[in-house]
C-alpha cells in the first residue's frame, strides 16, 4: 500500500435532540480502527475520521474527530478526492431529529407524550459512489439484522461501491469480529472470527489482490 492515499471513517455520529440528548448506536469504531492501523502498517497516507469514541489514535495516522452526519460528511467529502482508497466503516445515523431544542426538553407531565419527528441524513457512501473516480477503490460496511448478503449486495450495487464488508449486529462493540466480502465482480470471501486487528489485514489482503 506505500504511496497510496486512505481514507478511512469509524464509530458512531451523534444525532443531538437538546444539549444534553442525542441518537446514536453502539457502534465502537475498533474495526474502523484497526482497518486505519492495518493500512499504516501496510506503508499507506492514512487519514481517520472517527466518531465519538474512547479509542487511541494509531501511530502515524491522522485523525479527524467529528460528531453528527453532517460533519463527518464535510470532512470526508473534502478528502475524498485525493483518496485512493475509501473505507467507509462508520455507523453513520440515518436519521437526525427534525428540530434541536437548545434548552433541556421537558417533562410534560406523567401522561403526556413527546413526538419526535426525524430527518434524513445525507448518504455519505451513495454520494461517494457517484463521485467515484475509476481508479479510486469505494468500500462499505452493511450492518444487517437479517437477509444479511441480499441486503448487502443490494446495497454494493446501490451505493456503486467496489466491495462491501457485511457483518451481522452482534459484532458491534466486540473486540472479535467475523463477515463476508462481496465485490462487484461477484467473489465472495468468508472471513474467519478473529481480533478486528487481524481481520483488518485479512480484508486488506483480498481488497489488494
Amino acid at each position: 500500500m506505500k504511496n497510496l492515499n486512505v481514507l478511512i471513517t469509524a464509530g458512531p455520529t451523534r444525532e443531538y435532540l437538546d444539549p444534553v440528548r442525542y441518537i446514536s448506536n453502539d457502534s465502537s469504531g475498533k474495526m474502523g480502527f484497526s482497518l486505519a492501523a492495518a493500512a499504516k502498517k501496510l506503508g499507506a497516507e492514512v487519514t481517520l475520521v472517527t466518531g465519538p469514541v474512547s479509542l487511541p489514535t494509531p501511530k502515524g495516522v491522522k485523525r479527524l474527530d467529528v460528531t453528527s452526519a453532517a460533519e463527518m460528511k464535510r470532512e470526508v467529502m473534502k478528502r475524498s478526492a485525493g483518496a485512493d482508497i475509501i473505507v467507509m466503516a462508520a455507523a453513520v445515523a440515518d436519521f437526525r431529529p427534525q428540530k434541536f431544542s437548545r434548552q433541556k426538553i421537558k417533562k410534560q407531565g406523567r401522561r403526556a407524550r413527546q413526538v419526535l419527528n426525524l430527518a434524513q441524513n445525507a448518504d455519505i457512501l451513495a454520494e461517494l459512489g457517484r463521485k467515484k473516480r475509476p481508479d479510486q477503490t469505494l468500500i462499505g460496511f452493511a450492518v444487517e439484522t437479517e437477509d444479511l448478503e441480499d441486503r448487502a449486495l443490494k446495497k454494493l450495487k446501490e451505493k456503486k461501491c467496489d466491495w462491501i464488508v457485511a457483518n451481522r449486529h452482534t459484532v458491534i462493540g466486540k473486540d472479535r469480529g467475523h463477515a463476508i466480502l462481496l465485490s462487484k465482480k461477484g467473489r465472495r470471501v468468508v472471513l474467519p472470527e478473529l481480533p478486528k486487528d487481524e481481520l483488518a489485514f485479512i480484508i486488506f489482503s483480498h481488497i489488494l489482490d
